[in-house]
C-alpha cells in the first residue's frame, strides 16, 4: 500500500524551505529543476535555503514545473510574501453557474449509468439516478448531508456488505486515498482515510452471479441490487488549467458498465 505523508508544509518555515520539500517530493534534482524553470541550479540553491526571495513569477514557474496543486500554489506565494493568486470561488456562486449546469447536464445525460461529481474530500456536490439507485438500503445516518462517496462505498451500513469483491474494490480505494494525500497533503483527506480504514469489513453477499466469465479490462466493483451483481469500471475526470482552487479540486466520477448484463439490467430499471 502506498505510504502516507502526514503534515503540511508551516508558511512559517518560508518559502524555500517549502519548494525543497515539493522538489524531494517529486523526486527532481535543483539541476533538473533549474533547467525546467529556465533559472540555474545556483539560484534554486539560493531560494530553497532563504538567501534569495524568490519573485512572484519564480514562485508560481517552480510551482508549475513541481505539478504543485493550485491550493498549495496560493501557500507558497503567502510563504514567500505574496498574495494568492488563485481564487477559490464557492461551487454556488453565480460566477460558476454555467460550470454547476455543465456538470450536472453531463451526469444527468449519463443515465441510466451511474455518476457524480465529488470534491477533494469526496463529498458528493451532485449524483444523478444511477447512483441513486445503488444507495438502496443504505442506513439513513450516512445519508445525511453532506454525503461523503468513501464513507458511503465502505462503510458497513453502506455499499460494501454489497461489494462481491470488497476487499479488492476498498484496497484499490484505500491505495488511491493514499497517493492523493501524498500530492496534496490534506489533513481532511487524511483523517477521512483513518477513518474508512479502520471500518470493519463486513462479509459480502451471494447476488447471481453472471451466467458466464467476463474478460475485464479493469478492476470493477462487482455489487448486488436486487439479487443482480452489476459490475462497474470507475472513470474519474477533472478539469485541466484549472484558474481557480474549488474547480481544480472537483472531480466527476463514471461508472462505465463492465459487462452485457450490467447494461442490459440498468436500461431496464431506468429506461
Amino acid at each position: 500500500m502506498t505510504a502516507l505523508v502526514t503534515g503540511t508544509p508551516a508558511t512559517d518555515r518560508g518559502v524555500g524551505p517549502m519548494l525543497r520539500a515539493w522538489r524531494e517530493r517529486r523526486r527532481v534534482s535543483q539541476l533538473e529543476l533549474a533547467l525546467r524553470a529556465d533559472s540555474s541550479a545556483r539560484h534554486i540553491s539560493f531560494v530553497e535555503t532563504g538567501r534569495s526571495r524568490p519573485s512572484e513569477e519564480m514562485v508560481l514557474r517552480l510551482a508549475e514545473h513541481l505539478n504543485v496543486p493550485v491550493r498549495e500554489r496560493n501557500a507558497l506565494l503567502l510563504a514567500a510574501g505574496y498574495a494568492p493568486h488563485y481564487p477559490e470561488t464557492p461551487l454556488d456562486d453565480p460566477a460558476l453557474g454555467a460550470l454547476r449546469e455543465g456538470m450536472e447536464r453531463l451526469i444527468r445525460g449519463y443515465e441510466p449509468y451511474p455518476a457524480l461529481v465529488v470534491d477533494a474530500t469526496y463529498r458528493v456536490l451532485a449524483a444523478n439516478r444511477g447512483i441513486a439507485m445503488l444507495m438502496d438500503g443504505v442506513a439513513e445516518h450516512l445519508l445525511a448531508p453532506p454525503l461523503n462517496a468513501i464513507r458511503l462505498t465502505l462503510h458497513p451500513d453502506g455499499l460494501a456488505p454489497r461489494i462481491r469483491n470488497l476487499r479488492e474494490w476498498r484496497g484499490h480505494l484505500l491505495e488511491q486515498m493514499g497517493r492523493q494525500i501524498a500530492l496534496h497533503r490534506s489533513q481532511p483527506l487524511r483523517e477521512l482515510y483513518d477513518e474508512v480504514a479502520a471500518y470493519p469489513v463486513p462479509e459480502t453477499g451471494s447476488g447471481r452471479a453472471p451466467k458466464e466469465p467476463v474478460p475485464y479490462f479493469a478492476l470493477p466493483m462487482q455489487i448486488e441490487h436486487e439479487g443482480h451483481v452489476l459490475s462497474f469500471i470507475s472513470s474519474i475526470s477533472t478539469f485541466n488549467t484549472p484558474m481557480d482552487v474549488t474547480v481544480a479540486e472537483l472531480a466527476i466520477e463514471t461508472l462505465l458498465p463492465a459487462d452485457p448484463a450490467t447494461v442490459k439490467y440498468l436500461h431496464s430499471l431506468l429506461p
